[in-house]
């Protein structure tokens, strides 16, 4: 008797076939451009800032080129008393500056948030001055400041003041001079972020506290200060990281004078490298600043708790 016929043996499942690895690698390769440029535009210059922090560096002076360790750094904490005024001199620009733009951005964006007859126009005249460049600006206040033409000379017209004041020579006005300035372009900043901000609070938030009987002051401490929280920590850290920063309105107004009065330390930074062709010990000086800018930040987030809820 013939053998049983053997068991047929089920089909094959048929092969898949292997997802092609270029959709996997397509959202790489399209933001590698974007890269590319972030790597050779940011972080190739901060790198040697780093490296020529540690080197003496003067095209001038080439026989004196070399590694030089931490020397810079000994020279600017200990030999350097001018790296400490210029460090405390942009402390002091920074709190004064970003307080007082704070303070009048926050009140602006409250007055054009309300509803009156012309708010587009006024808004738009509120925020002007933002679009306004750096060195315009710095060149508009010039004009004002000037003793022969500016605005001491229509004050001692009117009796307020003595011809030929020049409010940027004198180390008692200089100070007052350029912040107001720098407070009419940078106000504008607060403005547009605070009241962008404002326009996402309920309005039953503020009918519901009428009817509780809360007033003005009490809605604006429990609502609306809340709120804008966040806003005002972000505002507040990117406007004192870019007045830290800030070389073109100073240059322009002052020049770091008189006497020194006005020298910020990235002015300090630009002098040293520019004028006295010193790279290193000035690569040495920018990483000590971004150091700084770097804890503050960090610090000042820690304690602010951003991102987090208000109570």
């Amino acid at each position: 008797m013939a053998q049983a016929a053997a068991v047929a043996k089920p089909p094959a499942p048929p092969r898949r076939r292997r997802a092609s690895a270029t959709p996997r690698r397509l959202p790489y390769l399209l933001i590698a451009p974007a890269v590319l440029l972030m790597v050779g535009f940011i972080a190739y210059p901060v790198l040697s800032v780093f490296y020529y922090s540690l080197r003496n560096y003067n095209p001038t002076k080439p026989w004196r080129n070399g590694f030089a360790g931490l020397d810079n750094f000994t020279r600017a904490f200990a030999h350097d008393p001018q790296f400490w005024d210029t460090l405390t001199f942009s402390a002091k620009w920074v709190v004064v500056e970003v307080a007082l733009q704070l303070l009048f951005g926050l009140a602006l964006a409250l007055i054009v948030n309300q509803t009156f007859v012309g708010r587009a126009v006024g808004r738009a005249l509120v925020f002007s001055p933002w679009a306004v460049s750096g060195v315009l600006t710095s060149a508009i206040w010039v004009l004002l400041y000037n003793s022969q033409t500016g605005i001491s000379r229509y004050l001692a017209d009117a009796g307020l003041g003595s011809y030929g004041t020049s409010w940027l020579s004198d180390t008692s006005t200089v100070f007052p001079a350029a912040v107001v300035a720098d407070l009419w372009r940078g106000v504008p900043f607060f403005a547009i972020l605070i009241l962008a901000d404002l326009q996402s609070v309920s309005k039953d938030l503020y009918e519901a506290a009428e009817v509780d009987g809360a007033s003005r002051f009490k809605q604006f401490r429990h609502i609306t200060l809340p709120h804008l929280k966040d806003a005002i920590v972000l505002s507040t850290l990117l406007r004192a990281v870019w007045e830290f920063n800030n070389v073109d309105l100073l240059y322009t107004l002052t020049g770091g004078g008189p006497a020194g009065e006005t020298t910020t330390l990235p002015l300090y930074i630009a002098n040293t490298s520019v004028d006295a062709h010193n790279f290193g010990y000035a690569s040495a000086l920018t990483t000590v600043a971004f150091v700084i800018l770097l804890f503050c930040s960090i610090v000042y987030l820690r304690l602010s708790k951003f991102g987090g809820e208000s109570r």
